[in-house]
């Protein structure tokens, strides 16, 4: 059996100095006995994978509602796609994978019902409340809401876990640290699961953005970047069908961007003379980054994706038709708390009515907001 001990020796031996070892833990909230045989990072990523939050990312929007389609992306598949990009770039630079794992699988656990829209509605319906932002909503889970031990609340993960789920930020992500030194850069492992999670929107938004016809590749000719990916494979596979070569465009823009990530991430590492993860925290300059030429690149990509598919008028009727429903669970939940489950009532006493309303919305899936409203609402639903 392999057991914690030689696999911890084993990191030591084989990963980067920069990287992060499990041995090298700040530890969890409430001490426990390390477990025989999976290091504090194995253990998080059991645990976040056992999480009913977990569970329901199954049945949350990425961009199209669940019931729009079988075959777009939810936030579990898009969680999947950034633990792959996460994990073959760790590998590349003799990061720390277990850490990357579970920061990946942890990413969007906060997130809504509806996407982007559903979080932007409690935001606003939280104002004066506390607001609401779904990286601290997924701290919140891990460190209050779950409920699978008979000795504490939430999950009890080990700091570096908790920093990665606080500190996850992106072009939509903007979250609000309390508890953590943001004078300090997050772990590299932490910067290499915010740099694929871009990765794997930007491309597989695209991809859903095709399939469901919202957009063409006829319109994506004009962007450079699809431009050079589509002449590269037009030169080698010239008569293939379209669904394959629009798999295979979307295929070689994401080793585009892991390539030029991995080749600047060095180049820093090199120039900032990051030796240990202590450097890499208290480097003035992010260290996993794309080069300045790429990212340039990738910007008219960002903006053509924000102003042809996120504003396509389908998809802002989608996000329409997801706010109204929100508001109006929120409004029949604050007139009439009893109407949400006894477990969640308990709460209103410590938490106040407020932040129950919104952590019960905002563990939803999109499936079952919808029944609900129908309960509510509709005159011949069964209650």
């Amino acid at each position: 059996m392999l057991k914690r001990k030689l696999i911890e020796k084993q990191e030591k031996e084989t990963l980067a100095s920069y990287a992060i070892k499990s041995s090298q833990s700040q530890g969890r909230a409430y001490k426990e006995k390390e477990h025989p045989y999976r290091t504090a990072f194995q253990r998080d990523k059991d645990r976040i994978t056992y999480s009913s939050a977990f569970r329901r990312l199954q049945y949350k929007t990425q961009v199209f509602v669940n019931h729009e389609g079988d075959h777009y992306r939810t936030r579990l598949t898009h969680t999947l796609e950034v633990l792959q990009i996460s994990r073959t770039i760790a590998r590349a630079l003799d990061l720390n994978e277990d850490l990357v794992e579970v920061i990946a699988l942890a990413h969007d656990i906060g997130h809504t019902p509806f996407g982007h829209s559903g979080e932007e509605t409690l935001h606003k319906l939280m104002q004066g409340h506390g607001g609401f932002e779904h990286n601290s909503q997924a701290l919140r889970i891990v460190d209050y809401l779950e409920e699978r031990y008979p000795k504490f609340k939430g999950l009890n993960l080990s700091w570096e876990v908790r920093e990665g789920i606080i500190r996850h930020t992106t072009t939509y992500d903007t979250p609000q640290i309390e508890s953590f030194d943001t004078n300090k850069q997050p772990s590299l492992e932490t910067q290499v699961v915010n740099a694929s999670d871009e990765i794997a929107y930007n491309n597989h938004d695209l991809d859903d953005g095709i399939i469901s016809g919202l957009i063409s590749m006829q319109e994506l000719a004009k962007i450079k970047l699809w431009k050079f990916a589509s002449d590269r494979i037009n030169k080698v596979y010239p008569k293939v069908n379209k669904k394959i070569k629009r798999c295979l465009i979307i295929r070689d823009l994401i080793n585009l961007y892991v390539t030029d990530l991995l080749n600047e991430t060095r180049k820093r590492l090199n120039k900032y003379k990051i030796a240990s993860s202590k450097d890499a925290r208290e480097s003035e300059h992010k260290i996993v980054s794309f080069s300045k030429k790429f990212n340039e690149k990738k910007e008219e990509l960002s903006s053509f994706l924000f102003n042809s598919l996120y504003n396509h008028p389908r998809v802002i009727r989608m996000s329409d038709k997801a706010e109204r429903f929100i508001r109006q669970l929120f409004k029949v939940y604050l007139n009439k708390p009893k109407l949400m489950p006894d477990e969640k009532l308990r709460l209103v006493k410590k938490d106040g009515v407020y932040k129950v309303i919104c952590d019960y919305i905002a563990g939803m899936t999109d499936r079952f907001a919808l029944n609900e409203y129908k309960r509510l609402f509709e005159p011949y639903e069964r209650v």
